[in-house]
Order: C-alpha cells, then sequence, then structure tokens
C-alpha cells in the first residue's frame, strides 16, 4: 500500500505502488510525526534519522535523532510580509521542540504501556493498531496524529512516539546473563518548562509529570518496577521575575480539593495505593508548599493515599548523603507490600505491583531522582534475588561492574528529565553516578545553576510556546488578523537597561580615570553608581514585565 496526501485538499488516502508517478523524487523516511496547520498552510513532520536504542523482548526500539518538516504549498507568495515572518517563527517552534532530545519508537511494540499494563489486556486491545492502544499520556504526537488516527485503515502509518528516556544493557552478575531497562514516559498533559509549569490544571494533571519503569528480563522471565513524579498537585505557580529563586504562590481563589481529588483517583486506577514521597524543604519558601500538601492529604482521607515527608537539604547538608538511609528504612516495610510485577518464563503473572511511589521536590528532578534510583535498586536486588541471578546475602552493591552501568543509567535518565524541563542538565548527578558528592560535582551544579538562571528568565517564554503549539494547546489561525507574537513592549523594556549600563560603564570610567581631586572622584562615583544600582532596583521591582514570557497561551489564565 501505498499512502498518498492531496498537497492542495490535504485528504490523505490508500493507493497503489503503479499510481506512484515514475519522475517522482523518492527519499527515505522512518516514520509519520503527523501533521499541523501554521499560517503557510498544512505541514508533514517526518521522521528521517534513527537511532536503534536496542531491543525489548525482540522488538526493535529506536530513537528519532532527525526530522523534516514539509509544507503542502509549494510556494508561500500568498502570504503577507508578517505571515511570512509569524510562519518562519512556528516553523522555528516546531524545530526546537524535535530538537530536545528524547523521542522514541517502535513499529511493532506499544512503548507506552507499562509490562503490567500490558499483561493484564484483553485480546480485543490485542488486536488494535499501536495508534488507537497507546496510553494517550505518553503520545507526544497525538494531536499531530490527530487526521489519520480518525482514519482506521491509515493507523499503521502513523508512529505513536513517546517522550523521555531509554536505555538498555545485557548485564552479567555470577556469570548470568540478563537484560536490564529503564524507561522514563514524560506526560503530554500540562507539559512546559520549569517555572511556567507548577501545580497542576483543572482536570488533575501534574506538572512534569513522569513515570519511570525499570524492566528485568532472565531466561524469559520478565520483572518490573514503575514509580511516577510529578509536581506537587494542587493549583501554584513560581513566575519567573529575575530573582535567582522566585517565591512559589499558592493560588487563593481556586478549590483546590477538586483537581487534587482527580489528580489522586486517576492515579489509584492507574497505579493502585500511592505512598506520596514529598522531598521539598521544610522551612524558607517552600514550606507552606510541603504544610499545604499535607493538611491536604489528611482531609482527603483516602486509605490508598499514604504520605511522607523529607526534608532532603537539611537531612543530607554538608554531604551527609547516608542520611538518605534513613528515608530508605523509613520506606521499606511499605515497599515489601507493594512488591513488583513478575511473569515467569510461561508467560504466568507471579507477582503484581499493587501500589506506587510518587516522588516530588520542587522541580521534580534533582532530588527527586536520587531517591528513585534508591528505591529502584532496593527493587532490583529482591527481583534478581527472586530470579535466581543473585545468590542469598550478596547485595548489588558488591556488583562493581553492574552497579556501575546502574549508576550512569540513573545519572542519564536525570540529565534527560531535566533537559526536557529546566533546559539543563540535572544536579546532583556525581553522587547518582559514583554514591559521593564530589567537588567537581559541586562546581558542575554551579554551572547548570547558572544556566537554568539564564534560560529561566530569557528563553524560556518561546520554548513553553514551542510545546503548547506542537502539542496543540495552542491552534494557529490562518484568517486572524493580529498574531500573539506581535507584543509591543513598553519603552522601560528597553530604556532601563540601556540606563543602568551606561551608569555602570561611567561609574567604572569614573573610577578608573580620576578627577583632580578625590572628593570630586567620589561625587561623580557615588552619583553613578547609584544611578546603575537604582535602576537597577526598579528592573528588579519589575522584574516579571523583563523575562521572556510565553505569548501563545496565557498561562495565568490556565493557572
Amino acid at each position: 500500500d501505498v499512502l498518498a496526501i492531496d498537497r492542495v485538499s490535504t485528504e490523505v488516502t490508500l493507493t497503489v505502488k503503479k499510481d506512484v508517478p515514475p519522475s517522482a523524487v523518492t527519499r527515505p523516511i522512518y516514520g509519520i510525526l503527523g501533521t499541523i496547520r501554521l499560517v503557510a498552510g498544512t505541514y508533514l513532520i517526518v521522521i528521517t534519522k534513527k537511532k536503534k536504542v536496542g531491543e525489548i523482548f525482540s522488538h526493535a526500539i529506536w530513537k528519532a535523532t532527525d526530522f523534516d518538516i514539509l509544507s503542502y504549498k509549494k510556494t508561500m507568495l500568498h502570504l503577507t510580509d508578517i505571515q511570512l515572518q509569524d510562519n518562519k517563527v512556528f516553523l522555528s517552534m516546531l524545530s526546537h521542540v524535535l530538537s530536545v532530545d528524547g523521542f522514541y519508537f517502535s513499529t511493532t511494540y506499544d512503548l507506552t504501556h507499562t509490562l503490567q499494563r500490558l499483561a493484564n489486556t484483553s485480546p480485543e486491545f490485542q488486536e488494535m493498531s499501536l495508534l488507537e492502544r497507546a496510553d494517550p499520556r505518553f503520545v507526544w504526537n497525538g494531536h499531530l496524529l490527530r487526521e489519520f488516527a480518525a482514519q482506521p485503515e491509515i493507523h499503521r502509518f502513523a508512529t505513536p512516539v513517546m517522550h523521555g528516556f531509554i536505555t538498555m544493557h545485557s548485564c552479567s552478575i555470577n556469570g548470568k546473563c540478563f537484560d536490564w531497562l529503564l524507561v522514563s514516559r514524560r506526560s503530554c498533559f500540562r507539559a512546559g518548562v520549569r517555572y511556567y509549569v507548577r501545580g497542576i490544571d483543572s482536570e488533575g494533571h501534574a506538572a512534569n509529570f513522569v513515570e519511570t519503569e525499570q524492566i528485568v528480563h532472565y531466561k524469559g522471565s520478565k520483572a518490573s518496577f514503575v514509580q511516577t513524579r510529578g509536581s506537587i498537585p494542587f493549583f501554584w505557580s513560581q513566575r519567573p521575575n529575575l530573582k535567582y529563586k522566585p517565591k512559589p504562590q499558592i493560588s487563593k481563589s481556586v478549590n483546590h480539593m477538586d483537581g487534587f481529588q482527580r489528580h489522586f483517583d486517576s492515579q489509584i486506577i492507574s497505579y493502585g495505593k500511592q505512598m506520596i514521597v514529598n522531598l521539598v524543604n521544610q522551612k524558607g519558601s517552600e514550606k507552606p508548599l510541603e504544610q499545604t500538601f499535607a493538611k491536604m492529604v489528611n482531609s482527603m482521607a483516602n486509605v490508598m493515599v499514604r504520605y511522607v515527608a523529607f526534608d532532603f537539604h537539611k537531612e543530607c547538608s554538608r554531604m551527609r548523603w547516608d542520611r538518605l538511609q534513613i528515608l530508605m528504612d523509613q520506606l521499606a516495610e511499605q515497599q515489601d507490600e507493594f512488591s513488583y510485577f513478575l511473569v515467569d518464563s510461561d508467560g504466568k503473572i507471579v507477582t503484581q505491583q499493587e501500589g506506587i511511589f510518587r516522588s516530588n521536590c520542587m522541580d521534580c528532578l534533582d532530588r527527586t531522582n536520587v531517591i528513585q534510583s534508591l528505591l529502584a535498586r532496593r527493587s532490583l536486588q529482591a527481583q534478581l534475588q527472586r530470579l535466581g541471578v543473585l545468590h542469598v546475602g550478596q547485595r548489588i552493591e558488591e556488583q562493581a561492574d553492574f552497579e556501575k552501568i546502574y549508576k550512569n543509567a540513573w545519572a542519564d535518565n536525570a540529565n534527560a528529565c531535566a533537559k526536557q524541563y529546566a533546559g539543563t542538565g540535572a544536579l546532583k548527578t556525581d553522587y547518582t553516578r559514583t554514591g559521593k558528592r564530589t567537588q567537581w560535582g559541586l562546581i558542575m551544579d554551579g554551572w547548570n545553576s547558572l544556566i537554568r538562571y539564564y534560560k529561566n528568565n530569557f528563553s524560556d517564554g518561546f520554548r513553553q510556546d514551542a510545546i503548547d503549539l506542537f502539542l496543540g494547546n495552542y491552534s494557529v489561525d490562518e484568517v486572524e488578523p493580529a498574531s500573539p507574537l506581535h507584543v509591543k513592549k513598553d519603552w522601560k523594556f528597553l530604556a532601563l537597561p540601556i540606563i543602568m549600563v551606561v551608569a555602570f560603564s561611567m561609574c567604572i570610567i569614573c573610577l578608573l580615570m580620576a578627577g583632580d581631586t578625590w572628593t570630586e572622584t567620589l561625587a561623580y562615583v557615588l552619583f553613578w553608581g547609584s544611578a546603575s544600582f537604582g535602576t537597577f532596583a526598579i528592573i528588579l521591582y519589575n522584574g516579571k514585565d523583563f523575562v521572556d514570557a510565553p505569548k501563545l497561551v496565557q498561562k495565568e489564565k490556565m493557572d
């Protein structure tokens, strides 16, 4: 079969090979990501390069590494200059999203479901196309494929793509070979960048929600342990305002319990019992978030939801990372009760995972990943002993080769999740990689924090707009006269930074080129110094006006 798209009517039909004109230009592609309407008309997005990650149970898993955005229209002559400009910006937004590492797909395996979900399905489910049966939370091109989804006969041409992280390793302990996999699936509901997307939406979808599954495959037996991370699930925001750490604001005008309840209802349906592990600081600006979270869990009074708070920064201050064992001991009994999913080589389900750890910090990146890697190791210890890979009394920590693979994979997972949400690699990965906090690790954390600061304040508006366009939270209206991209900047936006730079420069010049008397020099330095300090203070006070804010979807309304 040949899929034919009419460039004029945009109609998609099935045809046969002989209908393709011999003059047609041919080029290989590895999948269709979908279609999107921009100012110039419809565009087709295709995967042009892929890299093999490995195999899950003999199914090839690929990472999409390059894409092409093809216009249906062959000319742009019908557009005005402003429309051309807008179209260019929208195309650069799509290119930006596609340039972020971490798009994975398979043409024969359903990557969006955990092993446990796949094992508990009906025969009808097995007959469905990958597009129909995929979990919509984790299909990042769901919006782009909506036209394909409406025509079942062309489903096999559509490639559901997951965003997140996948790594696979063939490992050996005691001469026994097994496959070890780590899969993180990023939700496309309430997706976005660090400071513009926090908390939950009215549907109960949490920001930066990621499902992480660790899989072991040994002699036909398969074991899996699943965890989730997601923003603190009530209505709060933390808008960038040029300060290093903007103060989180808990919304006062909405009923938090509605969204909170919805969030946990859907989590219980998907995963069973919930053990919340809240790692935020219990003092300073993060304290009200911890108190509100604890209070809401209490007032919800659901026996399926339990809560534990652990002040990560306080407990592990001054490099005392061994204190994480306090939390592990606290969660041990709960983890044994939740168990893990295990199916034997005959396909018989031996155990099911009865509940899940839902970890969070502020960003659900650095602290969260450290705790998740420790919980996953404890589960893996039990799985490998049960499968007979580890002998009684043996510890994973003692298996140097595997331990190195394990730690590096979890650090790579942290980096992937952090790049997708915060724009830089993760912090604290030196601990995840080596089990120790190092001086070099602290320096790298400082560097990453600086880059995060710059991106969060001066380029995240564009990144958020790009995600909103890609996921269909914003649709381009071809006839819309005024594009939201053109926002007139206030005079102070340009004037104040220029005044500040000039005043600061004059202050330095006066210091270097001293006047006739020291009093004259001092007067000049004080004048220009106070002028630069004064404008800096005004800029900081109006910080929200100076940051790069999203233009397409009004985030205030969404919060």
